[in-house]
């Protein structure tokens, strides 16, 4: 599988740009120039930064100048302190991962695709020259499986916008299911040469998400031990969200948690990314504050484990707050370690 170089081992700036309160106090006091020299002493080589489309998308199909100055600013601090960034556009007009911010209409609406072909057209005139240190997201998290084929088509229109401005920026594409590690074999084949395979990985969900307000019917007061048994992961998964969490199959139910288990979900993507000659990355991974930060340290060795096995890159969510800050005072004591196996 193909080595994407500058790009093997990330943070996220999850909440600075993009899921925030869109004031310029939020843009200039959540994330400052002292991050980038902190995040850089960590030992990663690049950051994933996500930016909604209300900070840069101005009237009449222009940018919004200020909001471009705070991606100019952490392209500059990058730059400053050694790191590579990707600019992910973590939600569109009509369309977000997350139902609380009222997009909707995205996959049926010309207009809304259009939209967002132009605002990707003007990012890639103003920023594409930046191209030897940066690296576009095209989408956070698609949802739906049913719309893998229109996402499909949308993706490589887009790209072909972009590369009427850019022809060689490297570009990320994930697929369905928010990212998920089975749609990489469902993702469009490479536009080009310069086209990155991109899924999130947060398995097992009811491990990294335990007591997660945000997943329906996931009991807030819900904790499971990293050590809990496939099948009773499996259980759980199935009595409190309801949904299939991927790897569970064919595992004996009496057996934990091994970094086996990562080999097994990855093994599917990695085929089709050495198939397709494009290098595969996991732009999200992380697990949510109110697990045992001890354990949280084993997650992150297990999953390492794997990704070093496969040459997957990998950015984990995130660097501050946002309920899986590596920044915040829980992980005080065991930060060292987790820095040791991003």
């Amino acid at each position: 599988m193909r080595e994407w170089k500058g790009y093997k081992k990330g943070v996220n700036l999850g909440g600075w740009l993009s899921q925030c309160p869109h004031t310029e106090e939020r843009y200039t006091e959540f994330i400052k120039e002292e991050d980038f020299a902190v995040i850089r002493d960590w030992g990663v080589d690049h950051v994933r930064v996500p930016i909604d489309y209300e900070l840069v998308d101005g009237p009449e199909e222009t940018l919004i100048e200020s909001g471009c100055r705070h991606i100019e600013d952490a392209i500059t601090w990058c730059r400053k302190y050694g790191l590579n960034m990707i600019l992910d556009l973590h939600k569109t007009k009509g369309f977000s991962f997350d139902v609380g911010e009222s997009e909707a209409g995205f996959f049926e609406s010309e207009a809304y695709q259009e939209h967002f072909y132009r605002l990707w057209e003007n990012l890639a005139q103003r920023f594409g020259k930046h191209e030897d240190m940066l690296a576009f997201e095209l989408l956070n998290e698609v949802t739906d499986r049913a719309y893998c084929e229109e996402w499909n088509r949308i993706s490589t229109e887009c790209i072909r916008h972009i590369r009427a401005k850019t022809p060689t920026i490297r570009i990320l594409v994930g697929g369905y299911h928010n990212n998920s590690v089975e749609a990489v074999k469902d993702l469009a084949l490479p536009f080009d040469e310069n086209i990155v395979y991109n899924f999130h990985c947060y398995e097992p969900l009811i491990f990294t998400h335990q007591g997660a307000y945000w997943i329906p019917g996931m009991d807030t007061s819900f904790r499971i031990p990293i050590n809990a048994s496939y099948g009773t992961m499996k259980q759980k998964t199935e009595e409190l969200i309801k949904m299939k969490s991927a790897g569970f199959d064919d595992l004996p139910d009496e057996e934990a948690l091994t970094g086996a288990y990562f080999e097994k979900i990855f093994a599917e993507a990695v085929h089709v990314a050495e198939e397709r000659n494009v290098p595969l990355y996991c732009g999200e991974y992380g697990v949510i504050d109110l697990a045992d930060p001890a354990e949280t340290v084993s997650w992150y060795r297990l999953i390492h484990a794997a990704f070093e096995k496969y040459g997957i890159g990998r950015a984990a969510w995130s660097y501050k707050e946002m309920d899986f800050g590596l920044a915040d005072p829980r992980l005080d004591e065991v930060r060292a370690e987790i820095l040791t196996c991003l």
